[in-house]
């Protein structure tokens, strides 16, 4: 029987599991987390995955828990051992891929059909279109080369066609067939990897040909897909589930719907990026999101609008980059949205052409479009959302997908120089939204069930691949050639707009309590290109925009990365966008000048130079280069060039301790459910990936001490003992903070009031932070700006003990001169 929803949790904790943080290594720090006051452990994906793999989104087994964490022994031991601690699990689920491993016999569904092909039972489960040419085979895009020069590598032993270190089914009856006419003779096509851009018949995870898009939405595949995770939830193992890339499924309101009926109604959020003002669907059946949307909040009242655009205009000045190379926001994203509609996702991308000449063969008005209008008008509308999808399926989003397509159509029919031409867009822009474009015209083998099939399979594969095209133009793309301000180019970030208002953070608190109250809330993940604490860092130099440009003056011609002066062959022209972006990275990670540093700043820089895509890429390497960016790095930023940039650092060092408390603060009591990554308890400074995502590392002996009345040491012992009083109030007082509780900002007064934050819990809790704690000195500190407690209390000041009287107009300079923030409770 399934179990009663259980409540939501106060707050989570974050752990990747990996083979060298197993199972096991998490039951051991239950005891500090629960100490910590987290009531749920987060757990990254359980479910058996490629060997080795340090993040576990890539799933070979649904219907086992995978071995090298400790199979489900051993998260049944973790379980039980958290239950006995207070604590639940909250585990990360992957329903949208599976792994294409090395060999594919370690996946046992694609294994089969690979073997069988579209007759395999388990041909359903994957998003495969056999009618895209190669002879209704599926394509493999696993050679090194093309297929004649890696003949040789071939051969069948033990029964399967080997490759390296690949494996590969072999269809019923062909084994002894020459080799040519065996690779003929099967259900796939092996192929060079170049192909998959343009060639490939199976969806993919956004434009990884490793993972193979699973068709969830088949209630079939659902409950083969999800048995044993709905099992262990039923048995009270889990207690709680974060779903990956909902955006990646045909229908998310849909199986939203059927998890919810799965679990019991189990506390579960998405890991749905919103943009802008945009929000989360009503119907979908969920807390919320996991909390992207938060962060964006949080970072962007550390950001200073003024200093942030005269940081551009030193950036501008610095960089000199064209318009669209990192010159202008809005233009930076169009092409980069060009470059990955017509290149990476050509093949996604004609598959929907396919699809829609199909339905205007059989529609004779507005009939007769030439493929390369419907891909033209294909590619011109999806450049112009500016979301990461449309969701036909979902009525409720009906009116809101309208209005979003009808202005990208608008001006998707711009980009056709005839106009009878454009029409094309209406037939694109019709089956986006999932509407119907006049009576279709069917013959004998073409029934009214291809039709219907046709138009929902458009909208869904339009919706699906909007999506990757949103995150890998912008995410993986623009964010890393527009680097003016690091920390705005962040998952659901906004680096052509990064500051914000109070006021615009109040207006989302209360939205959020009242519409979404337990949604996640985060601020550091294992996707997030910066953590916090790297990005609060950065966020001061929009406070001193002036001095940034003076410590990189100060270092002259060491400040630019001059490819050829070491005499590197084929590096290019000098690269001032990488050396900004590399001196900003440095500084974030707060260790300008320190050899020891390269280890991490240079794979991160180089990463974003991949990413960008301008001089180097993850498919054509350009080795020179990269070998000079290196170099500059180990001498520049990592070396003793870096002696300005290490100074503004010392002189920075007590508005950064503002930035890095006032954002901890904010996340730990604003309404939703806090999630913690792993490490974030204290100062956490950590780069893109894999930077973030090794074995997590506690300080159980620091907390105790704090426990014990240690004053903190630094600002890591400052931010735990922040950290554990918040975390403790909230799993104390549930009522204070969950869906019944309230939101309320309180404003201070006077000449100063803008730097203040500052709102209440339940009547119950009172949160007071800085912001813009640099300028807020430099033009003289808080003066007379006053706060004015809400009445009730008394309020007991949880860091310092410190009591006021309910209703009490206190002065800021002496509320907050011990420490940049405070946190009152109501006695």
């Amino acid at each position: 029987m399934t179990q009663p929803p259980s409540p939501s949790p106060t707050a989570t904790y974050r752990l990747q599991l990996q083979p060298d943080f197993p199972f096991a290594a998490a039951e051991r720090a239950v005891p500090h987390l629960a100490a910590l006051g987290v009531s749920h452990l987060h757990l990254s994906p359980v479910l058996e995955a490629v060997p080795g793999s340090a993040h576990g989104y890539d799933v070979v087994d649904h219907t086992a828990v995978r071995a090298e964490l400790g199979g489900e022994p051993g998260l049944r031991a973790l379980a039980a051992t958290a239950r006995d601690h207070g604590l639940g699990l909250v585990v990360d689920l992957v329903p949208n891929h599976m792994a294409v491993p090395a060999p594919v016999s370690l996946n046992a569904p694609l294994w089969q059909v690979l073997r069988d092909g579209p007759a395999s039972p388990y041909a359903r489960w994957f998003d495969i279109d056999w009618d895209a040419g190669h002879g209704g085979r599926l394509l493999l895009p696993v050679l090194g080369g093309r297929l004649g020069e890696e003949a040789r590598h071939l051969r069948v032993e033990d029964g399967v066609l080997r490759y390296h270190e690949q494996s590969f089914p072999l269809r019923p009856g062909t084994e002894g067939l020459p080799l040519m006419r065996l690779l003929e003779a099967q259900w796939y096509r092996l192929a060079w990897w170049r192909l998959a851009r343009s060639e490939l018949n199976y969806r993919r995870f956004f434009t990884i040909s490793e993972l193979i898009a699973v068709r969830a939405e088949d209630p079939a595949v659902f409950e083969a897909t999800h048995g044993t995770v709905l099992r262990l939830v039923r048995e009270g193992v889990i207690d709680g589930l974060r779903i990956d890339h909902p955006d990646g499924l045909a229908d998310p309101a849909g199986y939203l719907e059927r998890l919810r009926e799965g679990t019991g109604g189990r506390w579960t959020v998405v890991e749905k990026i919103l943009t802008g003002d945009e929000r989360l669907p009503a119907s979908w059946a969920c807390a919320g999101t996991t909390g992207y949307d938060a962060l964006r909040r949080v970072d962007g009242l550390f950001v200073c609008p003024q200093g942030a655009g005269r940081l551009f205009s030193h950036y501008r000045d610095f960089v000199t980059p064209l318009a669209d190379e990192g010159g202008d926001w809005e233009e930076t994203v169009r092409r980069a949205a060009y470059e990955v509609v017509t290149h990476d996702l050509a093949t996604e991308v004609e598959r929907l052409v396919r699809t829609a000449a199909r339905i205007s063969a059989r529609v004779p008005a507005p009939g007769d479009h030439a493929a390369w209008a419907l891909r033209h008008a294909v590619r011109e509308l999806m450049v112009r959302l500016p979301v990461y999808r449309p969701y036909a399926a979902d009525a409720g989003q009906a009116e809101v997908d309208a209005a979003m397509l009808g202005t990208a159509a608008a001006g998707a029919r711009t980009a056709f120089r005839v106009p009878e031409e454009a029409r094309a867009v209406d037939l694109i822009h019709d089956l986006a939204r999932g509407r119907t474009t006049g009576r279709p015209e069917v013959g004998p083998d073409d029934g009214p069930d291809h039709e219907a099939a046709d138009r929902a399979d458009f909208a869904a594969r339009f919706a699906q691949t909007a999506s990757a095209l949103h995150a890998k133009s912008v995410e993986d793309t623009a964010f890393y050639r527009y680097p003016v301000l690091l920390s705005a180019c962040e998952v659901g970030g906004a680096p052509g707009d990064p500051a914000l208002p109070p006021e615009a953070f109040h207006t989302y608190c209360a939205r959020m309590q009242r519409d979404r109250p337990t949604a996640g809330t985060v601020l550091s993940t294992h996707d997030t290109k910066r953590s916090a604490d790297v990005r609060a860092r950065i966020a001061v130099l929009s406070e001193c925009p002036d001095r940034w440009r003076d410590a990189l003056g100060a270092m002259g011609e060491d400040a630019v990365c001059d490819l050829g002066a070491g005499g590197v062959d084929s590096a290019g022209p000098a690269d001032p966008m990488v050396s900004w972006l590399a001196w900003q990275t440095v500084f974030g990670l707060g260790a300008p000048g320190d050899p020891a540093a390269a280890e991490r700043v240079t794979p991160a820089v180089l990463k974003a130079a991949r990413e960008a895509g301008l001089r180097t890429s993850w498919t054509e390497r350009n080795a020179g280069y990269e070998e000079a960016v290196a170099e500059f790095v180990r001498k520049g930023p990592c070396g003793p060039a870096a002696a300005p940039l290490a100074a503004l650092e010392a002189e920075l060092a007590p508005y950064v301790r503002a930035n890095v408390l006032g954002a901890a603060l904010l996340h730990l009591t604003m309404p939703g459910v806090p999630d913690l990554y792993q490490g974030t308890e204290r100062a956490y400074a950590a780069l893109v990936d894999p930077d973030n995502r090794g074995p997590a590392r506690f300080r159980p002996e620091l907390l105790a001490e704090l426990d014990g009345g240690a004053a903190p040491r630094d600002l890591s012992a400052e931010k735990l003992r922040l950290t554990a009083t918040a975390l403790r109030l909230r799993r104390d007082r549930p009522r204070w903070f969950g869906a019944a509780a309230s939101y309320e900002p309180v404003y201070a007064e006077g000449p100063a009031a803008e730097h203040c934050v500052a709102f209440c819990r339940g009547g119950r809790v009172l949160t007071v932070v800085t912001r813009l704690s640099l300028r807020l000195v430099e033009t003289g500190g808080w003066w007379d700006t006053l706060l004015r407690v809400p009445p009730g209390g008394p309020w007991r000041e949880l860091l310092t003990g410190r009591e006021l009287p309910g209703g009490t107009a206190v002065a800021l300079s002496e509320l907050l001169a011990p420490s940049p923030v405070a946190l009152f409770a109501a006695g």
